[in-house]
């Protein structure tokens, strides 16, 4: 190993090797990114602004959104440059850099969900004791724990990756350094590197994610002991949203590093990192958006307010 010549550079392939589909799919991909910029700043700015979202259920909403994108911008602009790009390349460093913050976003986003859950858990089965279950210092302290787990998870991996060797290819089937890639291209034994990523993925993942299942279930026989059909409704659209959005997280981000690498291919892979890393942290604000009457009362407010101070300024220039 100590013959053979470093890699310094990998090449990122990306999603085409078409010029003419690389501007296509760079326009795509760019509308995406700027709907998922303008949708999260606009939802953290009306959590900010507007006093009755000053509750705990919108103060994880914000550090959803502000996660979303952190995480988004970590490989999207990267992706955007080399779709217009003659080189493709990144150094191992910048790759392993961009691994870090996939890792520590991620991370930190599964364990938001999951507080979000346990919030709607206090909130609908335990109603009466909501106020000081939930109060500002908990909020606090789970939203801390969930970037500490998330930076500690992806600190863990980021030290072993560094033990990696890359003397072979460099050509990476993807848009990003997600750490399977990395494994690849080792020369390195990377046997350790692959318990490491499982135990830690298995360990947080499926910890977060029974916390998610079991503040559900509880919420959801909550739900089917109210014998009003309304209010089964009623109760229940306050967490559909979060549940569509743990959906959308979930289920193709756990199948992308579980799934046995016999059924691997470049184009489901591909296919499942473009699902939670691009797509979902567009669709989540859309989703808050429509299916939460106070988000949309104010960003109806915010509107009228910004109409008004448009028309004044033009009446008084």
């Amino acid at each position: 190993m100590e013959n053979q010549t470093r890699v310094t550079k990998f090449i990122l392939l990306g999603l085409s090797n078409d010029p003419q589909m690389q501007i296509f799919l760079f326009l795509v991909f760019l509308v995406i990114y700027l709907i998922t910029l303008v949708g999260n700043v606009v939802i953290m700015v009306l959590i900010r602004a507007d006093s009755h979202l000053h509750t705990p259920m919108y103060f994880f909403l914000f550090h959803l959104s502000f996660v979303d994108t952190c995480y988004s911008s970590v490989t999207v602009p990267k992706m955007l440059m080399n779709f217009l790009a003659e080189h493709k390349t990144i150094s191992v460093s910048g790759c392993i850099a961009q691994m870090f913050f996939i890792l520590f976003t991620a991370g930190a986003e599964v364990f938001i969900l999951s507080a979000m859950a346990y919030d709607r858990y206090t909130a609908i089965c335990d109603p009466l004791h909501y106020v000081k279950k939930m109060n500002e210092g908990i909020c606090f302290q789970l939203v801390s724990g969930a970037w500490a787990i998330g930076f500690f998870h992806a600190l863990l991996n980021t030290i072993f990756s560094f033990n990696l060797f890359f003397c072979g290819p460099n050509q990476i089937s993807h848009f990003s350094c997600e750490l399977p890639h990395l494994l690849k291209l080792s020369c390195a034994e990377t046997l350790t590197n692959q318990l490491v990523l499982l135990t830690s993925i298995v360990i947080f993942g499926s910890s977060s994610f029974l916390l998610a299942l079991i503040s559900y279930i509880h919420i959801i026989s909550t739900i089917m002991r109210i014998h009003s059909a309304e209010g089964r409704h009623k109760v229940f659209s306050t967490c559909s949203s979060h549940l569509i959005v743990v959906g959308l997280w979930y289920l193709p981000g756990f199948f992308q590093y579980t799934k046995p690498s016999s059924i691997s291919s470049g184009a489901l892979d591909e296919m499942f990192s473009v699902q939670y890393t691009i797509l979902t942290p567009m669709l989540n604000p859309i989703i808050y958006s429509l299916k939460n009457k106070e988000v949309k009362r104010a960003l109806v407010k915010m509107l009228m307010i910004l109409f008004y101070l448009i028309i004044f300024k033009s009446e008084s220039t």
